[in-house]
């Protein structure tokens, strides 16, 4: 078959697609309208390869002749050049990452921080991604950034502000990161702070503080409470002496009656108490009553 015609500088240009090589020794020269031609006969070779790229997937296809395309190629299946042409599959689905960290707050204080991120790469970006990261760029970008970040952010708060404002620590870090990532192509669904603790003498010295704490509320109870039981004492004192002087003032207008009154109220008061008791027994009076005692 026609492979290529002669040109000047010794190149030549294919016009058959079978004539990818030749053996020595097929080289054949024909005339025709006064000019030599060269041609290759080659056997023939079928140049189509299926690549699938499941849903959720985009590939890359590397070239081994002109190296990594800039087209990213979609779900379904395509043909490839075998030997020259190969898929890398990359997942573009949100993907979960826990990265722990171990900084320090801005009071000096080691935190523990994990940190939860839903990632995925821009589609788009895939080429220059796996050209300048590789296949593994989560590995090589997430927990570099998330480090960095974090570290910017905790040193910005208190021990205790890390605790009271949790949720606007969690807020900056999101947008710090999801800025920060954007830059390497990747995409942050959603960033969280899982788990949060301190030093373990940072934790002794708060339980201190709070039996502190404890103790001082207790103390101060206790003081409220005489200084109440002080105020009950100062009251009942003169109520009691409201209450003489006006049994003063009735005895001085009534003389002795009131007493009498009284006197009657207090008998009458005795007199039930003991009608109630059972060990109680009435004699009548002046008269002698014998009683027979056992032989």
């Amino acid at each position: 078959g026609l492979a290529g015609e002669g040109r000047a500088g010794g190149g030549w240009r294919t016009t058959n697609p079978r004539a990818l090589c030749a053996p020595a020794g097929t080289n054949e020269r024909r005339a025709c309208g006064g000019r030599r031609r060269r041609c290759w006969l080659a056997p023939h070779v079928e140049v189509r390869v299926v690549a699938g790229v499941d849903g959720g997937h985009r590939a890359v296809i590397f070239d081994r002749v002109r190296g990594v395309q800039d087209v990213v190629v979609g779900e379904g299946t395509h043909f490839l050049i075998p030997w020259i042409q190969k898929p890398i599959i990359f997942d573009c689905r949100s993907r979960p990452r826990n990265v722990p960290v171990i900084t320090g707050s801005k009071d000096l204080q080691n935190v523990n921080i994990t940190l939860r991120i839903l990632f995925r790469p821009v589609a788009a970006q895939l080429p220059r991604i796996f050209t300048s990261l590789g296949e593994d760029y989560d590995e090589r970008v997430l927990p570099s950034i998330t480090t960095e970040i974090l570290k910017s952010v905790v040193a910005r708060f208190d021990a205790g502000e890390l605790i009271t404002q949790r949720e606007l620590v969690s807020r900056q870090v999101s947008e710090d990161l999801t800025e920060r990532a954007d830059t390497f192509g990747l995409i942050l669904d959603d960033v969280s702070l899982t788990h949060l603790t301190f030093g373990k003498e940072f934790t002794e010295a708060v339980e201190l503080k709070q039996v502190a704490q404890q103790e001082a509320e207790r103390a101060r109870f206790i003081v409220e409470k005489a200084e109440q039981q002080k105020k009950a004492a100062v009251i009942t004192a003169e109520g009691d002496s409201i209450a003489a002087e006006l049994v003063a003032t009735a005895l001085t207008a009534a003389g002795d009656g009131l007493i009498e009154l009284r006197k009657l109220e207090a008998a009458e008061d005795i007199a039930y108490q003991l009608s109630r008791s059972r060990n109680i027994t009435y004699l009548p009076s002046g008269q002698s009553v014998l009683l027979q005692l056992p032989q």
